[in-house]
């Protein structure tokens, strides 16, 4: 039978599965996170007719003589180029800016993914559209421990963060420097005690200005805590103050509040004339919150907002990277599973080294390119349809052949 019969064949072959390769690309124009695939032809084993001839005196080197056997696929390959965004505005739609991939479980098995599209089920995990979970790294008491192994991201729905005693206030304004020696100006700011009860505390500042006194005249304010009955002088130097019987800093004063130690930063008042603008508030401490809403950061970090005003992370989507992710096996769904080729994933945060960083509220579409794949259609449709003249023109051959005898 003729060579040329059979090399038609694979030709068909070969341009069929590009035709599917190019067909599937255009299937998943639309398909978030999808990464086109090219098919990459080759050659096949040629046949041999004669060997080369090396140069010997008079006569010069003949090149072989070599028949080819048609083609073969050799490879298809995935593009892994970013795709353009789409703004969605969904919270947990996100989209991976750079290299790498979220990590997602099912069944037991790990599965890598472009497709940011997230959602929370009923048992507060974050998991795709079709119900893979998340990976990444938890948090305790607000700190996350990554580079550890991978868990499932999950939203405590109903969690309580505890309440946390005041420690620290601070005072700014300003104490007027005209007004008469004792004069009192009474401000109030409110402070949390360990099981995150409220309760407002109220300071004196007394003008006290003493011209006979030793060693030399004293001009500032007292300023007195009168439940505790504890108290500081701010001695007054060009419109600053600094306090001169506390132990703690010179800017600081500490009082005894609510029975907890209250440190208060007084080094922001100032004591110019014509001007009364005191005033105080608590700088930490809190009562105990209930979770009411989340965002996600740029590194993955998932941010727990609360009924009390805190904001305390939850955990962290993690990221995988490969040395050829083109090594990557499709598992559907928009997934990829590792293989040999792929190497072991690299996992680690968002914005870290090799790894790109996550914007909240898009998502990563397709990177198909339908120009190029209709062009690809029409190089594949006329390979074929040459390839079938190559079978039609080998069949009237041996046409030609059997009618020889009539």
């Amino acid at each position: 039978m003729l060579r040329s019969l059979y090399s038609g064949i694979s030709g068909l072959r070969s341009h069929q599965a590009m035709l599917d390769v190019t067909g599937n690309n255009i299937a998943n124009v639309n398909t978030t996170g999808f990464k086109s695939s090219a098919a990459q032809f080759q050659d096949t084993l040629s046949q041999l007719t004669s060997g080369a001839g090396a140069p010997q005196g008079e006569v010069g080197g003949t090149n072989p003589a070599q028949i080819g056997l048609g083609v073969q696929v050799a490879g298809i390959a995935t593009n892994f180029s970013q795709g353009s965004s789409q703004a969605t505005g969904k919270s947990t739609d996100l989209l991976i800016s750079g290299d790498g991939l979220f990590i997602t479980q099912k069944g037991g098995e790990t599965f890598y993914t472009r497709a940011g599209s997230f959602d929370f089920d009923s048992a507060g995990r974050l998991v795709t559209a079709d119900g893979s979970i998340v990976q990444g790294w938890g948090a305790q008491n607000g700190v996350v421990s990554d580079g550890g192994p991978t868990s499932n991201i999950t939203l405590p729905v109903g969690a309580i963060v505890g309440a946390t005693a005041s420690e620290n206030a601070a005072f700014q304004g300003n104490l007027p420097s005209d007004v008469a020696d004792g004069t009192e100006l009474k401000r109030d700011f409110v402070v949390f005690d360990e099981l995150g009860a409220s309760s407002t505390v109220t300071l004196t500042f007394t003008r006290d200005f003493d011209p006979a006194a030793l060693p030399a005249a004293t001009d500032g304010w007292t300023v007195t805590d009168p439940a505790s009955g504890s108290s500081v002088y701010l001695q007054s130097d060009a419109g600053t103050f600094s306090v001169q019987n506390s132990a703690a800093d010179p800017t600081e004063a500490i009082f005894r509040v609510k029975g907890n130690t209250v440190t208060i930063d007084l080094s922001a008042l100032e004591g110019y004339a014509n001007l009364s603008t005191v005033a105080g508030t608590a700088t930490d401490g809190n009562a105990a919150g209930t979770l009411n809403s989340y965002t996600l950061s740029a590194d993955g970090t998932l941010v727990g907002l609360f009924s009390n005003g805190e904001q305390l992370a939850i955990g962290r989507i993690a990221l995988a990277n490969f040395v050829n992710p083109g090594g990557l096996e499709k598992a559907g769904g928009s997934s990829y599973r590792a293989t040999f080729n792929s190497g072991a994933p690299t996992v680690g945060t968002a914005g870290s080294a090799g790894l790109g960083t996550l914007s909240s509220g898009a998502l990563e579409m397709s990177n198909v390119d339908l120009s190029q794949e209709f062009t690809n259609l029409i190089v594949a449709q006329r390979g074929f349809q040459a390839n079938a003249r190559i079978i039609t023109t080998s069949d009237e051959v041996l046409q030609e052949l059997t009618n020889l005898k009539r």
